[in-house]
Formats: structure tokens, C-alpha cells, sequence
């Protein structure tokens, strides 16, 4: 069996914007119905929910048939968490608090077959098609994506750096931790905050590379696309859910 083509990070690759939704609600019934609702790349968190790998792969499962690359978001920058997800057959992770250069190599490490990583190897799983997949792990990281995420202001100061790692394929910006670390807590669209974004974005057209962000304000993301953002999530189930009930009550008000 051929190694599974990861459709996500040649887009990438070839400058190509991907609009994404947040999937956050751990059902693997929303993740099939968001599937189908023509986005290029949906996120499957295990940070912000009660998500783990079982979970995951059961949403892996789930989207399979739909035009959608499934990006997921581990909790932590832990090889182990990561081992399991790669296993589970993930292919593109979004790896939160990457605060250095220094963590962002082991999160390339985490990933990637020794001798040049740290990711244990193990013949018979969903990644490997469960033995099918020929020099699987010769061949894993031509198809896996990393992407990391930039949310403090210390991991700001060091962007460069860490968007230099070989290995990295994409920073992701997020603007509620982001604002958190700037002194602004609930304030993801602080006029500070929203040019320390767009800056880091144009830092990293310069670089060439891609950028990513999530955010609900649609006119903020409009800025972060003209900037140079490839990947941009445009919102989150539960928040979607929430507005729509609400919107649909208060028409009977």
C-alpha cells in the first residue's frame, strides 16, 4: 500500500490558502457533519477538550472519505502524546507553547524515526495501515506536517528562531494565549495584539514560512490573509452552535 499523501502540506507548499474550522465538541458525529462542509483542513483539538487518542482516531476514521485534511492538536508538546497520535495515523500536528527554538527541535525530534528523532517506532499500526504501507518509516515524514504554535510574547521575540527550525513547516499564531501574555486576557482582538500578529506574519512571508491563525473576528482574519496567512481557521463548533441557538431563539422573542 502507497504511503498516504498529506494534501494539507503540499498546499502549503505550494502557497495555496486553506480555510479551516475548529473542531472541539469530542463527537465523532460533528467531526463528519463539519467534513462535509466544504473546508480545506479541520482541526481536531485534544488541548481544549476532553479529547485523547481514542478519540482521535476514531475522528480519523470518520473523515476519511470526506475532502478535508484533519489536523490535530495534541495537548502538550510531549513525545509521547505525539507518538500516539502519529500511530493513530495523523499526519499534519499543531504542537501548542512552543516557547524556543530549543522546543521547537524536540517537537521535530517527536515526530521524526531515529537517529535523527525521537518518535518509537512500531510496525503494526493505523499509521502503517497496520503493516501495509512499504518503508513506512523511512519514508513517515515525507507526508508529516508540523506545524507549531507561537502564543506568548516570549515566543514572539524569538520567531525567527523557532520558524527556522528544520523540520518546522508552519507557525501558527494564537491570539487568546497571545493576549493573555501581553496583559490583555479575553482580549484576543487588542489593537496591540492584532498588529504583533500581523507583524510575526509578515516576518514570516519574508522567511517564507507559512503562517496560521484562529480567530472569530472575520475582519481581523481578512488582515491576517492579506498579510500573508496560508492557514486560517474561521471558527469553532461549539461557538457556531452557540450563536446559531441563540440567533434562532431570539427570532421568537
Amino acid at each position: 500500500m502507497n504511503l498516504p499523501a498529506n494534501t494539507f502540506k503540499a498546499a502549503l507548499r505550494s502557497g495555496e490558502t486553506q480555510i479551516g474550522i475548529w473542531c472541539s465538541l469530542p463527537d465523532p458525529n460533528v467531526a463528519e457533519l463539519l467534513a462535509g462542509c466544504g473546508y480545506d483542513w479541520m482541526m481536531l483539538d485534544t488541548e481544549h477538550s476532553t479529547a485523547g487518542p481514542n478519540e482521535v482516531i476514531s475522528f480519523l476514521r470518520t473523515v476519511a472519505p470526506y475532502p478535508v485534511s484533519p489536523v490535530v492538536r495534541p495537548g502538550w508538546n510531549s513525545p509521547v502524546e505525539i507518538k500516539k497520535l502519529l500511530d493513530a495515523g495523523a499526519q499534519t500536528l499543531l504542537v501548542p507553547y512552543i516557547q524556543s527554538a530549543q522546543e521547537a527541535r524536540s517537537a521535530v525530534a517527536a515526530v521524526t524515526y531515529p537517529p535523527k528523532g525521537v518518535r518509537g517506532v512500531s510496525g503494526i499500526t493505523r499509521a502503517t495501515r497496520y503493516g501495509t504501507v512499504a518503508n513506512y518509516a523511512t519514508r513517515a515524514n515525507e507526508e508529516i506536517c508540523l506545524l507549531v504554535q507561537v502564543e506568548t510574547r516570549e515566543a514572539l521575540s524569538q520567531l525567527k528562531e523557532i520558524a527556522q527550525v528544520p523540520g518546522v513547516d508552519g507557525v501558527f499564531f494564537g491570539p487568546a494565549d497571545l493576549a493573555a501574555s501581553f496583559g490583555y486576557p479575553g482580549q484576543p482582538s487588542h489593537p496591540e495584539i492584532k498588529k504583533a500578529i500581523l507583524d510575526g506574519i509578515g516576518v514570516l512571508g519574508d522567511l517564507g514560512v507559512p503562517a496560521g491563525i484562529l480567530s472569530l473576528d472575520q475582519d481581523f482574519l481578512r488582515e491576517a490573509g492579506t498579510a500573508g496567512a496560508l492557514f486560517i481557521a474561521v471558527d469553532v463548533d461549539s461557538g457556531l452552535l452557540r450563536r446559531s441557538a441563540v440567533a434562532r431563539r431570539a427570532e421568537w422573542s
